[in-house]
């Protein structure tokens, strides 16, 4: 089994193939991205390419709760407490939302404080967002602060809305779910995972789709919620029946492929009562994820290009993921003022975009994030 060592010494070793994944699907929801920028720009209905992006979000929150589970599960009573615990997971978290609100900010004083309808947000109502961010108090729809005024939760950074609701996943679990047996917690992780495939299948949202969770309004809160508990249960649950397996060689390139064909799978449309993209979706998280998962926890690089690519995208993903959607936001604009709408008419630019994004990130991770988290772990010890 191949393990890296992470920043605390004291802590378990993590995946290394896990952690590769995870750099592998936040590249992916860049590209994603990408595309979302051209049907928000051109107010189509779907997204033309890399349709299914989303799902990302729901396999980082499997990968989640299974590391969670894995480091911290068996440390409850003896060299873990819960103010411990909160301590680990606020310095491996929290300094990247710090980052990702103040680039956000940038990025829109950058378009001129310029809302999605042309109106102009005061510089005081900013510093309030940026503050809030910073605090992870979310906006709610209307409000002054919801800067750009699209209802997200975090107008200057909006994937923090998934941070929101992983540290919503983090304090359930250290509260309650840890004390669960295996027994009721697969109880409960079924339950969540029924009650996910209504809200889906059913299109509760009536978006054709579980990309849920971004605003805060009755159903992205509760859809939002659900997305968040049932794969991040799921791989807590997967954390506690793990045994390794046979290994599958170059199963991280395997694993690569699949994730890479799920995402482009082009959006599945009904023509009865149930919404067939939803069933798609459920697959997805409850068949497929925990599989690459599983699979992925069983195996080891065997070669040294790819332990090194597993390493570099596990320490790149976070950051990627908190900073990459300021630079989007400019992007998008941009398709805007430009009426452009397609990846063939604005390659030139997509591209670049998607590669600053790549070195901003890269430029976090090596100046910021590791040394804080070094830092920070250093003087709470």
């Amino acid at each position: 089994m191949a393990l890296t060592q992470p920043i605390n010494s004291d802590s378990k070793p993590h995946y290394a193939l896990l952690d590769g994944l995870r750099g592998v699907a936040a590249l992916l929801v860049v590209w994603y991205h990408i595309f979302e920028g051209y049907q928000f720009a051109g107010q189509k209905a779907i997204i033309d390419f890399a349709n299914h992006g989303y799902l990302a979000v729901d396999f980082f929150f499997i990968l989640s709760g299974f590391v969670v589970g894995y480091a911290y599960d068996s440390r409850w009573g003896k060299t873990l407490t819960l103010g411990g615990f909160f301590k680990r997971r606020i310095i491996r978290l929290h300094p990247m939302v710090i980052m990702g609100a103040v680039i956000g900010a940038v990025s829109f004083a950058l378009s001129g404080n310029a809302r999605w309808d042309g109106s102009q947000s005061a510089t005081s109502m900013v510093m309030v967002a940026l503050l809030c961010a910073m605090f992870m108090i979310p906006a709610l729809p209307g409000q002054m602060r919801d800067v750009r005024g699209n209802g997200e939760m975090f107008p200057l950074n909006g994937p923090c809305w998934s941070l929101f609701f992983e540290y919503i996943g983090n304090i359930l679990y250290a509260l309650i779910i840890r004390r669960f047996s295996t027994a009721v917690l697969a109880v409960f992780t079924g339950v969540l995972g029924c009650a996910l495939a209504w809200f889906a299948i059913g299109d509760v949202s009536q978006y054709g789709c579980i990309g849920v969770g971004w605003t805060i309004d009755e159903v992205n809160a509760f859809g939002g919620l659900l997305r968040m508990l049932f794969p991040f249960s799921m791989g807590m649950l997967l954390s506690r029946l793990f045994k390794k397996g046979k290994e599958v060689k170059g199963v991280f390139w395997l694993c690569t492929l699949v994730l890479v064909v799920l995402f482009h799978v082009p959006y599945i449309a009904s023509n009865g009562a149930l919404c067939l993209n939803g069933v798609f979706e459920i697959v997805c998280v409850a068949v497929v994820f925990p599989a690459i998962v599983w699979y992925a926890a069983s195996g080891a690089t065997t070669d040294r290009f790819s332990a090194n690519v597993c390493a570099f995208l596990g320490n790149l993903s976070y950051p990627l993921y908190m900073v990459h959607y300021p630079v989007m936001y400019l992007f998008y604009k941009w398709l805007i003022d430009t009426k452009q709408y397609t990846f063939g008419e604005t390659w030139q630019v997509a591209l670049p975009v998607y590669a600053i994004s790549l070195v901003l990130a890269w430029a976090c991770m090596k100046f910021y994030d590791i040394p804080v988290r070094r830092w920070l772990t250093k003087i709470s010890n």
